[in-house]
């Protein structure tokens, strides 16, 4: 390891980063392509949002993983946890500052959540069951004010194909704050 805390590959390039902090936010990790009248979600795993050292760095940092991971250690706000991870290739096409997570590990397990949502901090929902309920855009303001450590917020980055006969052509759009449906007395 240097002195960053980057695990250094044969090579020299900075591959996986150490960090650890306590849970603040369980997500989905959702992508959205656009493609003039056409859109596709991509389902891809969760995001947890933690607080505490990401390398030698304390602050606010985010790491992607998948849904086998979640299931495996159902991470929830207020765990501590560590692990390692790569950083994103494409900023613009993740909301997630590290990818590609291993070695991850529940230190601490928080105590169970208090059950006066909103905001909800039950284990988060299964990607089917955002997938059934759909989406509804957020104003950014109400996102990072009341919606940023609810199970059903989201930040989704949104990919647009430019030209339909050459979709290598992208273009990214800022990502927008989203919210799956958590009407509490739907089914």
């Amino acid at each position: 390891m240097d002195a960053d805390g980057a695990r250094k590959s044969a090579q020299g390039a900075a591959t996986k980063i150490a960090w650890r902090g306590t849970v603040i936010s369980v997500q989905p990790r959702i992508g959205l392509l656009r493609s003039f009248d056409q859109r596709h979600h991509s389902y891809l795993g969760y995001v947890l949002r933690l607080h505490g050292a990401i390398g030698v760095e304390e602050r606010e940092f985010s790491v992607a993983i998948g849904e086998a991971a979640q299931v495996k250690h159902q991470f929830r706000v207020g765990d501590v946890v560590n692990g390692e991870g790569v950083p994103v290739a494409d900023p613009r096409a993740e909301t997630a500052e590290l990818y590609k997570a291993s070695k991850m590990r529940v230190e601490a397990r928080s105590s169970e959540p208090t059950l006066s949502p909103p905001p909800w901090h039950t284990l988060a929902i299964s990607l089917s069951e955002y997938r059934r309920r759909g989406h509804r855009r957020l104003d950014a303001r109400t996102y990072g004010t009341k919606c940023s450590a609810c199970v059903w917020g989201c930040r989704m980055p949104v990919e647009m194909i430019i030209d339909q006969w050459n979709p290598s052509v992208k273009r990214f759009a800022p990502v927008p704050p989203d919210a799956g449906k958590h009407d509490p007395y739907e089914a």
